[in-house]
């Protein structure tokens, strides 16, 4: 979607004030509220020569898979953690996302994943990337222990809080 208004077009900004400025913090919230209503990705904004793009959710991610079949498979971890019981979680520490984005299991597809179930962690083994707006995180273990479960695909989006990992630090 592509919005262009012109420097002479005037709108009401919260107070009843008019104001010409496209980039308006209430503007610009009512246009990701729109994005969001109507499950808009990017919107590019122009006024006369100034410009803004607005993201939201997760970009295209920068490599592509090697294959696409194993993909359904890495689905399937997500309904595994969901039919588990409470009482064998009891012990076991999760891994959260730190921010809403993608998933990757490996730095690319080429390579091995950074960790795998049954592997020992340390507070500073990177366990994942998290891409966010076309930045790559990587996400440290924080805690020791070892690896009992792989709750997202590889690929999956995660929301803030998400669990990502299950670890065990008694083991």
């Amino acid at each position: 979607m592509y919005v262009n208004l012109s420097d002479g077009e005037s709108s009401m900004s919260k107070g009843g004030k008019q104001s010409s400025d496209i980039f308006d913090i209430d503007r610009l919230r009512m246009i990701v509220e729109l994005m969001e209503e109507h499950e808009l990705s990017e919107v590019d904004l122009q006024q006369g020569d100034e410009k803004i793009k607005l993201n939201r959710g997760s970009a295209a991610p920068v490599y592509m898979p090697a294959a696409a079949a194993p993909a359904p498979a890495a689905a399937a971890a997500p309904a595994a953690a969901a039919a588990a019981t409470p009482a064998a979680n009891a012990n076991t520490i999760t891994i959260d996302a730190p921010m809403i984005g993608t998933f990757y299991s490996r730095a690319n597809p080429e390579s091995e994943p950074f960790v795998k179930v049954g592997q020992r962690v340390t507070e500073d083994t990177i366990v994942c990337i998290v891409e966010a707006m076309k930045v790559f995180n990587e996400i440290p273990a924080e805690c020791s222990g070892t690896v009992v479960e792989i709750l997202v695909g590889d690929q999956q989006p995660v929301d803030f809080g998400k669990p990502m990992f299950r670890i065990d630090p008694n083991a």
